[in-house]
């Protein structure tokens, strides 16, 4: 009985967390880029269609009953800059049709040049020695929702969030407090509402999402920390079996 007790004394509480947006933060469209340091990208895109067809566009089938129609999705984002590299998958969430979608880019600065993504400008230099990113986005290229006669099922406090996972140090950011995650990941977050009206995720008068980053990978650095960790600790045994047989030498000496 207290098992039981206890196990819905939890799932109460995790009820709760949920409804005030404590543990599970609801995204209705997502877009994660990880970098690497030539400019190549994997972007995900994860997206309910309705916000799809408000946010850049498109125009799917946003009825609970229809079926995702994958190729469509995959034509959607593939572009001459862009290649999707898996068949996007589906699920549902509070009654509403998402889609994933995992595709590459050769050079970032031109994933802008993809209608999905033309919302934003992608800038990646050089500048001393570091590796500076930056992104502009901008005001949403679909239908209004009342324009559309669609209904969404939007409580208002759906989110929208740009992620910019980076492959080396990173040594400035305006993603704000909290920043970086676990991982080396920058995230920027902004109500569904807010970016509806085009609002910028940085305030002020320059509202790039900047990240600056070291021009050495972490991997590389790990690399080379490892390979010098395992050069000393050999030094160390050499110079230990030299100093044994060195002494076994002398005390075998005659005199």
């Amino acid at each position: 009985m207290r098992r039981v007790r206890a196990l819905l004394l939890a799932t109460t509480l995790v009820a709760t967390a949920c409804s005030c947006g404590g543990l599970f933060r609801q995204y209705e469209y997502e877009e994660e880029i990880y970098l690497s340091l030539d400019g190549s990208a994997t972007v995900y895109v994860n997206s309910s269609l309705a916000a799809l067809n408000a946010l850049r566009g498109a125009s799917f089938d946003t009825s609970p009953e229809a079926a995702v129609d994958r190729v469509k999705v995959r034509e959607f984002y593939t572009s001459p800059v862009t290649r999707v590299v898996a068949t996007p998958t589906t699920s549902r969430r509070s009654g509403r049709r998402f889609v994933h979608v995992r595709l590459e880019v050769a050079d970032v600065r031109k994933l802008g040049e993809a209608p999905p993504f033309s919302w934003s400008t992608y800038d990646f230099t050089r500048d001393a020695d570091l590796q500076v990113f930056r992104q502009r986005i901008g005001a949403p290229g679909g239908k209004s929702v009342a324009k559309a006669g669609v209904d969404t099922g939007w409580s208002g406090t759906e989110l929208v969030a740009f992620r910019l996972h980076l492959p080396s140090e990173i040594v400035y950011h305006n993603a704000g407090p909290g920043n970086p995650k676990r991982g080396n990941i920058l995230a920027w977050e902004q109500p569904l509402t807010a970016r509806l009206r085009g609002e910028p995720l940085v305030p002020g008068p320059d509202p790039f999402l900047d990240a600056r980053m070291k021009s050495q990978s972490i991997l590389y650095h790990t690399l080379w920390l490892f390979a010098t960790t395992v050069g000393a600790v050999a030094l160390m045994f050499a110079l230990v079996i030299w100093w044994m047989l060195r002494r076994g030498t002398a005390s075998g000496a005659t005199p």
